[in-house]
This record gives C-alpha cells, structure tokens and sequence, in this order.
C-alpha cells in the first residue's frame, strides 16, 4: 500500500524526521490559505500522486506570491498528471500540498528498503540528491552507500553516523543527519515499511537536515495492525477493479493481455500465468480467489476480468485441497448464469471431488471447454483467443 507524500511526510515527523512547514489542499483557496497562514515568501504546491517524477511532468511549481499559489493549484488539481511511473493514463491529481520553499545548500538521497533477497532491511544513502535511484545506480553505482541492517539490534547510530560522515557532511551536519536517518529507520520498522524513500533529503544554510520529499509503502498484509495507516488509502490512485477486489478480499492485478485468469492460490495464479504464455499467449490479469471460492466471490471475479475490455477468453483453473470441486463447479455454473460472459470459458477443475465437479459442469448446459491439465487449459484458452480473431 502507497500514502501520499504529505501522509509520509506526517509519519515520518511523528517519529522525528525534521520536515518543511506544510498543509494539504482540495482547493485552490484552501492552497491559498494555507500559504498565508505559514508565511513566508516562497512556496511549493505539489501535486499529490502515488508517483514518482511529479517535477519534471510539472507536477511541482515554485511560486513567490498567493496569486501563483492559487493559479499552480487551480492548474494541477482536477487533472490527470502523467510521468514515466504512471504509464500514458496518469493519475489523478485531487489534492496538493503546500509547502515553504526554504533556501538549501546541498540535496542528499536516503532510502530503506526491505531487501528480500538477502531477508535484511537496506539503508541506501548518496551524495546524488534530487535524482532517481535507478539514475544513480546506472551513472555513478560507487555512490550508493549501503548499510544492510542487522534485525537482532536494529539499525545503529554508529552506522549512521558512517554514512554521515561518507557523504560528506560537516560534524554540525553529521549530529542532525544521524537523528534523522535513527528517526526515518524507525519510522520504517514500527509502521511495517517496504520502502522509504527521502529524495532529496536537504542540508540548510543553518546546518538543519530536512526530508524535502517523502515516499512510504507498506505491506498489505500488516495493515490489520496499522489502521491508521491503513485509512490513508487513497482509492483513486488504484486501478478501480483492484479497489473493487480489495473490498470482497479478492486479489486482483491487472495486465495488457486477451486472457482474464481466474485461480485459487496465488501460487497456482502465477504457474497459470506462466503456462499461458508457454502456450503463446499473454494473461490479462493475476486473480486469486483464495480458497473459500465461493459462487458470489467466483461472479465477483468474473465481474472484474470482464470489466477489461481487452479480453477475449477466460480461464478458470482451481485446484481444490480443502474445498471441494463439486462445490467450486456449482459456483462457476451459477456466475456463470449470473453474468453474461460472452467470451470462451476454459474451465479446469483438480483436486477433491473432481469427477463430480465436472459432471455438474457437463449437465450445466453451458458453453464451456473443460480440460484436465493445466497445459491443456492453457492451450485451449489461448486457441480459443486466436480462434475469436
């Protein structure tokens, strides 16, 4: 799950991260507002997107005066502002945030990550602020400075202040960049963080280090623990049938390709994934359906592969362990009845109660292709894609 960059900023201050002065704004009179009320002569209003590169698509606009706060923000709010991480559709911009354009000498990066392939929490630091990670590591990879953490003690300010000193800070400096790294690693284990991101973190003409830019996601699978964050979810930033499928505890991504995947086990998901493109064709979605597939969650999810107007078959793959096929295929018939598909239907059924399953698919008088192996569903549905051309 993403936030916003001022629900990251909030965050990360309330664990001690020095920020900017800054307000939040629906509106071009509250943008206008909340720049009086903090002073000042210098203001950012910054379009709030779960994206990165909101400069250099003119996301971000300087202004010197109310009158330019309130025509940047009458600007952004309302449209849909498209960089290289939103892809050709954009996002939405529904609100800005309003920030005091202090003077800075230097801009740093700081990020933690969860590295998952050595199972440790990263902390990646760099002399190159203002720029993107994947930039830094392409042109000057010896200017990433990493320390990976070890979980038994955490993150220590000795390391810390390693990296202060390794990017080349004055000791004034080096005192504040520790606190804020110590805070922002905080931040980052006590709200169950994937990733942080401080870009640019800021050195000031009065020596003070500030996160001029922040970007947090967490892992979905905390957020029953982390209601409060979990309310900062922002809707509109998602793909509307992945909100939808999140509201019926399904899990659903979508894809470019012709054939919507319907599966049970997300293991399972991604082998039928796989097969589809062995066969030679390209899936239009990842969808679990967990294991309770019951016929409303089966309707739902064929609600939601229907919806991409992209596909052109669908294939249903359940492997049943704890469920039984018999009661999978009754749920398959009856959304199948619910929704009018009007696409080819590749249905494979294994597991418990399999030959029951398929003889309630046979006497269901639907148009449907059954197979017995994955590979076969696959190609099937994949012929089936071709044969629609």
């Amino acid at each position: 799950m993403d936030v916003h960059e001022y629900q990251a900023k909030e965050l990360l201050a309330s664990f001690g991260v020095p920020i900017p002065k800054g307000a939040v704004a629906f509106s071009p009179d509250q943008a206008v507002y909340a720049a009086t009320e903090m002073g000042g002569g210098h203001w950012a209003v910054k379009a709030q997107i779960h994206a990165g590169a909101r400069g250099k698509a003119g996301g971000i606009r300087l202004c010197r005066s109310t009158h330019e706060v309130r025509e940047a923000a009458n600007d952004l709010l309302g449209r849909r502002l498209v960089t290289h991480q939103t892809g050709p559709e954009g996002k939405p911009v529904q609100r800005v945030y309003i920030e005091c354009a202090d003077a800075f000498e230097r801009e740093l990066y700081l990020g933690i990550v969860l590295d998952r392939k050595v199972e440790r929490v990263r902390v990646v630091a760099s002399k190159s602020g203002g720029m993107d990670i994947e930039e830094i590591a392409a042109t000057d990879p010896e200017a990433l400075l990493q320390v990976v953490v070890e979980p038994a003690v955490g993150l220590q300010a000795f390391e810390a202040r390693e990296l202060a000193f390794q990017l080349g800070l004055t000791v004034k400096q080096v005192g504040a960049a520790v606190k804020t790294i110590m805070s922002a690693y905080r931040a980052f284990r006590d709200c169950d963080a994937t990733m942080l991101e401080v870009n640019p973190l800021v050195v000031t003409r009065d020596d003070r280090v500030l996160a001029l830019d922040a970007k947090m996601s967490f892992d979905d699978n905390a957020m029953f623990r982390r209601r409060a964050i979990a309310d900062m979810h922002d809707p509109s930033q998602s793909d509307p049938r992945e909100a939808q499928a999140a509201e019926h505890n399904l899990s659903y991504i979508g894809l470019d390709g012709e054939i919507g995947c319907i599966v049970n086990g997300a293991g399972l998901a991604m082998a039928t994934m796989d097969m589809i493109k062995h066969a030679g064709g390209e899936p239009a979605n990842f969808l679990d359906v967990g294991g309770g597939a019951s016929p409303q969650r089966v309707a739902t999810a064929f609600r939601l592969v229907l919806s991409d107007q992209n596909v052109r078959a669908i294939l249903v793959n359940i492997f049943a362990g704890i469920n039984r096929c018999d009661w999978i295929a009754e749920g398959v018939v009856q959304a199948a009845r619910e929704v009018k598909i009007g696409v080819p239907l590749v249905v494979r059924l294994a597991g418990t109660n399999v030959e029951a399953g398929k003889a309630i698919l046979e006497k269901s008088g639907l148009d449907l292709i059954t197979a017995d192996t994955l590979t076969e569903a696959a190609e099937k549905a994949v012929a089936a894609v071709r044969a629609a051309h």
